[in-house]
């Protein structure tokens, strides 16, 4: 435990001293991403396509390719909200991430079939998603929550709008976007996790704070 929290505070030491603001252009390489490390800032330009729990069970358990290719490309874990303008153009209103862990189930299986290089979402994601960005070359980065309408700001245009028998929420809607973010790496290519390591330093500044507490109040157990 003492070793995993020395090597958790190592980087976070890093991080904090080397996060800096990244630009990635669609399509993104595997070497565009590689000295890339969790806690860094990036910023998105290009395309990215919103795919979320039921587009993921599509692809990987009932084997449908996706109607848009995402390799070497960008995901988003949301569900917009969309104004149709006409038959072919839309609006976007909000962009508001999904928990991106509702999609660990799928994610290491989806980053191997599709090829995507930059998952978009809410909130970290687990081992499973960390294997398949450290095998691949991928990134998990967070959108801060409580940004929908600022997301919206972001997108150019929408170019396109698959599976819209999903509805609203679960179309697969592809954006233009420039600087879209900004999305923290929770997960990098070397597959550190930024939110498990920060779970070893809380539970061990946590132990520190109730053995304080329990010499200043001994009934404390």
């Amino acid at each position: 435990m003492a070793q995993d929290a020395a090597t958790a505070h190592e980087h976070e030491t890093a991080s904090a001293e080397r996060s800096h603001r990244i630009t990635l252009t669609t399509p993104i390489s595997r070497q565009d991403v590689e000295d890339i490390r969790v806690g860094d800032v990036v910023f998105l330009d290009g395309h990215i396509t919103t795919c979320r729990d039921v587009a993921h069970r599509r692809v990987i358990e009932y084997g449908r390719q996706l109607p848009v290719d995402i390799r070497d490309g960008a995901i988003l874990h949301a569900g917009p909200i969309i104004r149709a303008l006409d038959e072919d153009r839309f609006e976007v209103v909000s962009v508001g991430p999904t928990t991106s862990m509702r999609m660990e189930k799928f994610e290491e299986e989806f980053i191997a079939r599709t090829g995507v290089r930059l998952i978009v979402g809410k909130g970290g994601m687990g081992p499973g998603t960390q294997a398949g960005c450290r095998e691949h070359g991928a990134l998990h980065c967070v959108f801060p929550a409580g940004n929908a309408v600022v997301a919206a700001t972001q997108v150019e245009r929408v170019e396109g709008a698959q599976w819209r028998d999903l509805g609203m929420p679960e179309t697969l809607w592809t954006f233009r976007v420039r600087q879209f973010g900004p999305l923290i790496v929770s997960i990098d290519a070397q597959g550190n996790n930024l939110f498990e390591q920060q779970k070893v330093i809380y539970n061990e500044r946590k132990a520190e704070a109730l053995a304080t507490l329990r010499q200043k109040v001994r009934y404390i157990r």
